[in-house]
């Protein structure tokens, strides 16, 4: 019998003693005639070798052969290789078989059920139990019975596409949670990956540039991590299953037709049915979702292009507020939350009924009611837009939609009447803005212009009452041959509420340097994010700190021509509005002209800047019309129906 060359030369001594330790070819307790010898030493057998595994249990006449901890030996070589490392670990396995028969059992359990998680795991974190996990996967058993007909390369093939396609499924559901959490909708796998770097940005505002890049780094390796063994893993398992052809065939057999069992007889554990399909139900509802989205944005791309005031001249806008100085203000995270929750309300409640109490001294009166806002959470521009377009803007493709082209917005109405002037004060931009076109600003006074020099507080280049104080410094108090439109964002109650400015007199805001103490005595966004009434309470005192320098701006610097329309752009995250909150947001009108208030006692809203429990509820898309057509030539017809 002839054995085959070893692919490294051993050594003269060494070749010497293998030749002495060879047991005769016709010793029948090696090989049988015509049959592959065993290797000595712990070498690996060949990729096509029948021989026993150490425990007992024989090889499947068509399987790989695996060595003694269960792994397989390489598949391309045809030769024995006992090179130092081989040697090695044979010899670790000889001498600790039980550690090694238990290191192999373990990682295949280990492999089995991160398949298994991976093949469960929801994408609401409402459903994040561990009766998820308790349920016999669809997906699993139709995945096993194809691996099992497969011929070895295209099995192992399949097996690491398997794994892959299923790692990054899960990478998915996570990103469907932290979306819901942080925004109240799963993601969009067509439109939001650019949120992403949005996120990266916002970490890195709260907690550094180091410990964001750490975070990055962390999450960039896990799912590396997750990809290459999840993939490893159905590997090892689909070679499990081919050693143990019969036995896996039968399990597979067994675990199918108890699907079908609890499938027709609706078994279900803590709600959850046994027989899932959850995998495949996912990603048939992806495939739905993005046929659904690209024919959505189609659809909305018609919408916008058609506008009813679109080409009314600009002689015939907003006839009923000329001579008045406007100003809509957004109130970031503004929502129905802070105003009505047990935790917060108390507090915000009190500035606005106080608040209303003193414009009132001041010769102001208020209306006030609630919108819908297209979006929850975060990504507030969609909120702005949908505003002041008229559109329902609820996701980033419809925003650039709407935003490159020509459809009016309501501050672009006045723009175009030639009777205002147009600013923006943007202290959250801090970079190129071209959407100002759009939105019809004559002037865009961004974080770079507004002359800050004091520190940010988070995510907030500079706290409201300083965006106040810069508006007044650069434009409203200054002379002006037509009267001013203003578009104002106040960004201090943004996430994550830690730390906060504080009220002070107005003319000791100046640069923005005084802040530098108050910043420095603030909380650590982290510390107060332990706790989630610690959260809440501090978003209720940003709210509070916003609307006290809203309301003492129009007390100090407002005159009889101010209109004031100030609202919230959108409800906070989970954690502080709470699971399934509502997305309404307050908004309100303040004048000191009876005659601009008249014109919407229509609306029924509430005479306050509170909107209370009774006040109308309309989509936030509808506002636009709404104003325009209050404001325009004929104040006396019906307005719209209310809706939500």
């Amino acid at each position: 019998m002839s054995h085959t060359t070893s692919s490294h030369q051993l050594p003269q001594e060494e070749r010497n003693t293998a030749t002495e330790d060879l047991p005769p070819d016709d010793d029948p307790k090696v090989a049988a005639p015509d049959a592959p010898e065993a290797i000595p030493d712990g070498g690996d057998a060949t990729a096509d070798a029948e021989d026993a595994i150490p425990d007992g249990t024989e090889a499947s006449p068509d399987a790989e052969d695996t060595a003694p901890d269960g792994t397989e030996a390489s598949p391309d070589t045809d030769d024995a290789t006992p090179d130092t490392a081989a040697a090695t670990a044979d010899g670790w396995r000889e001498r600790h078989p039980v550690a090694a028969r238990t290191l192999a059992w373990t990682t295949t359990v280990l492999a089995g059920a991160l398949i298994l998680a991976a093949l469960l795991l929801p994408n609401d974190p409402a459903r994040l139990t561990p009766a998820e996990f308790l349920r016999i996967p669809v997906e699993g058993i139709a995945g096993a019975a194809l691996l099992l007909v497969l011929p070895r390369t295209v099995r192992r093939v399949a097996a690491v596409l398997a794994g892959t396609v299923l790692a990054l499924l899960a990478v998915l559901d996570f990103l469907d949670i932290g979306f819901i959490e942080a925004l109240g909708r799963g993601f969009n796998v067509v439109f939001d990956w650019p949120l992403l770097g949005d996120g990266a940005s916002f970490l890195q505002d709260s907690i550094g540039r180091a410990g964001a890049l750490g975070v990055e780094i962390a999450a960039v390796a896990l799912v590396l991590a997750l990809l290459v063994l999840t993939a490893l893993a159905v590997v090892r398992l689909s070679n499990l299953m081919a050693r143990h052809r019969a036995a896996a065939a039968g399990t597979t057999l067994v675990l199918g037709s108890a699907w079908v069992l609890c499938a027709a007889l609706g078994l279900q554990v803590a709600g959850a049915p046994v027989a899932s399909r959850s995998t495949s139900d996912l990603v048939q509802a992806r495939m739905d979702g993005v046929s659904a989205t690209l024919k959505d944005e189609r659809e909305f791309a018609r919408v916008a292009a058609s506008d009813p005031y679109g080409n009314t001249p600009g002689s015939k806008l907003l006839t009923g507020l000329r001579g008045k100085d406007v100003i809509f203000t957004f109130i970031e995270s503004y929502g129905r939350s802070a105003v009505q929750d047990r935790l917060m309300a108390p507090g915000v409640d009190a500035v606005l009924a106080k608040g209303t109490e003193r414009l009132r001294a001041a010769g102001y009166s208020a209306r006030s009611g609630w919108l819908t806002s297209a979006t929850y959470g975060g990504s507030s521009w969609l909120g702005h837009s949908t505003f002041l377009s008229g559109l329902w803007i609820d996701n980033q493709q419809r925003y650039r939609t709407v935003t490159a082209g020509d459809h009016l917005s309501l501050t672009k109405a006045f723009q175009r009447t030639g009777a205002w002037r147009t600013v923006g004060i943007m202290p959250g931009v801090t970079k190129g803005w071209p959407e100002a076109k759009f939105y019809g600003l004559d002037h865009v006074y961004d974080s770079r212009e507004l002359g800050y020099r004091g520190p940010k507080f988070s995510w907030s280049t500079m706290p409201d009452q300083y965006s106040l104080s810069a508006f007044q410094r650069l434009e409203h108090g200054r002379p002006h041959d037509k009267p001013l439109m203003s578009e104002i964002i106040l960004t201090s109650s943004h996430n994550p509420w830690a730390p906060l400015p504080r009220t002070l007199p107005w003319n000791k805001v100046g640069d923005g340097s005084v802040y530098r103490s108050i910043e420095k005595a603030g909380k650590n966004p982290v510390d107060v994010w332990q706790q989630t009434d610690r959260v809440r309470t501090e978003y209720g005192k940003s709210i509070q700190y916003s609307l006290n320098s809203l309301i003492s701006y129009v007390e100090k610097y407002g005159n009889k021509n101010t209109v004031l329309v100030f609202l919230g752009d959108h409800q906070p995250v989970a954690k502080v509005s709470g699971d399934h909150a509502s997305r309404d947001v307050p908004v309100a009108l303040v004048a000191h002209d009876p005659d601009v208030l008249k014109r919407i006692s229509d609306w029924h809203w509430t005479p306050s800047l509170d909107p209370g429990h009774r006040a109308p509820v309309w989509r936030m898309d509808t506002f636009r019309d709404r104003f325009l057509k209050a404001y325009g030539p004929h104040p006396g017809t019906t307005a719209p129906a209310a809706s939500r």
